[in-house]
């Protein structure tokens, strides 16, 4: 009878748990409706302006996630498109005689990543081979988005606006000091050799230390002078003259901008329609110019593919490595592994791009990830394209490929491995006043043992010298694929790891890397290696998910996240980092690093 109790029990909340998803779905559902009321059906005429205004997220890959731009405050879905369609769409309107240039106006609250922006900016000046123009106005101008804009023909900010322009700078939060409160303790296990390996120091210091101090200033440095040195080349300015600019901050005012040749003029956004017309376009019957967005653009001229060609296909890895499964922007060894070989058995493949934008992760799934890409290579080309970054792990999987091309802004290299452990015996006792017990078979059963991630009991020196037994074997399999992968001499790559950070430019001069260029330029290579490059296609190789399922565990997920961080979303922040470093089993190739330049 108890047995029925419960099953019926079990049965019943599953029914209304149900019920209550797909009644949250039909919400959700009538809010995307909703935020759609109120558009315009765009059309492309023979005098069309495309617009990029940023007003959606463009990321490396799609999402694997349907609800992800989904907020929940708001009931509203965000507009969000990846890299490859804005492209394409890039390459299209340059052959699109209806298109008279692009206009750029970054008013949206869309975001890119660092590789998106240099490749965004490349294809742009790729479209003015056509002989058309690219303009851009703005109210204020950020450093990226000013780095994207100065390859416009004219750029105009508005006469009360506002202008960055002060370097880069790259800082880390150090929690060892609240650690040390709590009665936390840090332990980290890196081989010898890592000096750089730096995703451990936040737990195990207060400060950087030299090793990563001088490898993050160079960091800084080289995104620097390809800032610099892309916006002199464009805007005919000396290179030295900028850094002193933003040095000194003589940059602060639009008039400033001005001054200095950062800008052309300084007008009200409605004055644009006089810089249109002097591009010879012309307004509708309506006395309106025919502006549309690249969202709108991409819809209504979709790029077909070449049915029947040859294809180069794209495989995503996108976000921080894990082992097993999973159903987030995250890459998983088993989904990863799948799609992989799910492109070397597609006869129509020809070769394939490995698009990497990942910090890295668990040293193991990056493993099993990089026996796949070994036995792709075997059969057809692979090339990786590196986004804004391939470090650690993200690095670990590419370095198998035939030819690996970088953005000049990707962080790349981190060859490098830890471990580390929580150890919270103090905090268990002396501040909670929780105390354990435990029998054994032996002194090292209960080797691990924790509660909610943090160890129960300080480890032995026998456990100590088995955890570092383990990250020196990873870290010699790391450099010895590295040093096969790239065919480099075994001293040479012991020399470039060490865990050491790399910009895209110098890992093409160190022979990481084999050329600088973006997702464009790694499929032509992919093309060009297979044989095919007059005449194929291009395809994505995705991963398949259930989106039911999917949207129902991620329905939970996001409603979750968004009571927690509504609340407390600063210590949320920091909270979900250490989380998500307690989280981390066995030995990890991970680098915490992103850089922004915005």
């Amino acid at each position: 009878m108890k047995f029925f109790k419960i099953f019926l029990a079990t049965l019943l909340a599953m029914v209304v748990g149900t019920v209550l998803s797909w009644v949250l779905c039909l919400v959700i559902f009538v809010g995307m409706a909703g935020s759609m009321e109120g558009t315009t059906q765009a059309v492309i005429t023979p005098q069309t302006i495309v617009k990029i205004d940023l007003a959606e997220n463009i990321t490396e890959a799609p999402t694997k996630n349907p609800m992800a731009g989904f907020d929940f405050a708001t009931m509203t879905m965000a507009k969000s498109t990846h890299l490859l369609k804005v492209l394409q769409s890039i390459e299209a309107a340059k052959g699109d005689a209806r298109v008279k240039g692009i206009y750029l106006n970054f008013t949206g609250l869309g975001s890119a990543g660092t590789g998106v922006i240099e490749e965004v900016r490349a294809a742009l000046i790729d479209f003015k081979q056509s002989g058309k123009f690219v303009v851009a106005y703005n109210e204020t101008y950020s450093q990226g988005a000013y780095y994207l804009a100065s390859v416009a023909d004219k750029i105009y900010l508005h006469p009360e606006g506002g202008f960055s322009w002060v370097g880069l700078a790259q800082s880390s939060l150090f929690m060892k000091g609240a650690l040390d409160k709590l009665g936390l303790k840090a332990e980290a296990f890196r081989p010898t050799a890592c000096k750089y390996k730096s995703a451990v120091e936040p737990y195990i210091r207060k400060n950087m230390s030299p090793e990563n101090r001088a490898q993050m200033q160079m960091m800084v440095d080289d995104m620097w002078a390809v800032l610099v040195g892309s916006i002199a080349e464009s805007r005919n300015l000396d290179a030295k003259k900028l850094m002193r600019l933003a040095d000194k901050l003589e940059v602060s005012q639009p008039e400033d901008a001005l001054k200095h040749g950062l800008v052309d003029a300084l007008i009200y956004e409605d004055e644009m329609e006089a810089k249109f017309a002097e591009y010879g376009v012309e307004k509708g019957a309506d006395g309106k110019f025919n502006i549309i967005s690249l969202g709108e653009y991409m819809t209504l001229a979709p790029v077909m593919p070449k049915f029947g060609a040859p294809a180069v296909g794209i495989v995503y890895a996108e976000g921080q490595v894990f082992d097993g499964e999973g159903e987030d922007d995250n890459v998983y060894s088993v989904n990863v592994s799948k799609t992989l070989r799910k492109a070397r058995e597609d006869k129509d493949i020809k070769a394939v791009v490995f698009r990497v934008n990942s910090p890295g992760g668990s040293a193991l799934a990056s493993d099993v990830i990089w026996r796949e890409v070994e036995l792709l290579r075997k059969e057809k080309p692979v090339i990786v394209s590196m986004g804004s970054y391939a470090a650690s792990g993200g690095y670990y999987i590419s370095a198998g490929a035939d030819a690996i091309v970088a953005d000049r802004l990707t962080l790349t290299g981190s060859i490098g491995v830890f471990g580390m452990l929580l150890e919270g015996e103090d905090m268990l006792n002396k501040k909670l006043g929780l105390t354990t017990d435990v029998v054994k078979t032996g002194a090292a059963a209960d080797f691990g043992a924790n509660v909610m991630g943090v160890g129960v009991r300080k480890i032995t020196d026998l456990e100590r010298k088995t955890l570092l037994r383990s990250v020196d074997k990873v870290y010699e399999t790391f450099t010895s694929k590295v040093a096969n992968g790239r065919n480099l001499p075994m001293d040479k790559v012991l020399e470039l790891a060490q865990g050491r950070v790399w910009s895209g430019t110098r890992a093409v001069e160190l022979g990481l890397a084999d050329a600088n260029g973006g997702l464009r330029e790694a499929i032509a290579i992919a093309a060009d290696k297979a044989g095919v490059v007059d005449n194929f296609r291009v395809t994505e190789v995705l991963e398949e998910l259930s989106p039911i399922a999917q949207m129902m565990q991620q329905l939970n997920m996001q409603a979750k996240a968004y009571l927690f961080d509504a609340e407390t979303l600063e210590v949320a922040e920091y909270y979900n980092s250490l989380k998500r470093e307690l989280a981390r089993e066995g030995v990890q190739a991970y680098c915490p690093y992103a850089f922004s330049i915005n």
